[in-house]
């Protein structure tokens, strides 16, 4: 069975760090792009960030450039995303998703998504 999981969501405080991993098994992450997903309550799902599959390309939706980072080790079928300077808005359940490609147009990340993680939460509270 091919599958994503998703780990290290929890509760922090505006300004803290987290880091999500996202772990394959049934398949090797290594030849696909992986993108990160996320989705506040009552708000669309938002795309927002994605790295190629040797990890050279990364893109990021503006709402998170300059403090989240996506990062892949392929030796341990794993992709992270390191999450800094947290703020409230944050909070949302964050799903990583395998795609055939990924790019970004117009500070847009953009990814049609075959496979998807569970999902894990994120809250950002003081």
């Amino acid at each position: 069975q091919l599958q994503l999981v998703e780990s290290g969501g929890g509760l922090v405080q505006p300004g803290g760090s987290l880091r999500l991993s996202c772990v394959a098994s049934g398949f090797s992450l290594t030849y696909y792009p992986i993108g990160w997903v996320r989705q506040a309550p009552g708000k669309d799902r938002e795309r927002i960030s994605c790295i190629s599959s040797a990890g050279g390309l990364t893109y990021y939706a503006g709402s998170v450039k300059g403090r989240f980072t996506i990062s892949r080790d392929n030796a341990k079928n794993t992709v992270y995303l390191q999450m800094n300077s947290l703020k409230p808005e944050d909070t949302a359940v964050y799903y990583c998703a395998k795609t055939p490609q990924c790019d970004d147009y117009l500070g847009s990340v953009r990814f049609n998504a075959d496979i998807w993680g569970q999902g894990t939460q994120v809250t950002v509270s003081s």
